[in-house]
């Protein structure tokens, strides 16, 4: 998918979605797949995850981004 251009640079974009205050509480995020496809691209919104030692499922359309270094256990 291609990235729009816009009002909002994907650094702003990332930076905003970062600092949310599930973030800096060590929560979740849920983002859809084609924003983030749409306003940053998935490699980018990827390393940023990667580089806070973050972990992200995907499922359905969306990303969830476990904001923390725990481990993530599925249940069922």
């Amino acid at each position: 998918m291609q990235m729009l251009s816009g009002p909002l640079s994907p650094e702003i974009w990332l930076r905003d979605v970062f600092s949310a205050k599930q973030v800096l509480t060590g929560g979740i995020i849920r983002r859809k797949t084609r924003d983030i496809e749409r306003y940053v691209g998935r490699e980018a919104f990827e390393s940023e995850v990667r580089r806070r030692g973050f972990q992200a499922v995907e499922n359905a359309g969306h990303i969830i981004v476990f904001c923390n270094q725990e481990r993530i256990r599925c249940i069922v």
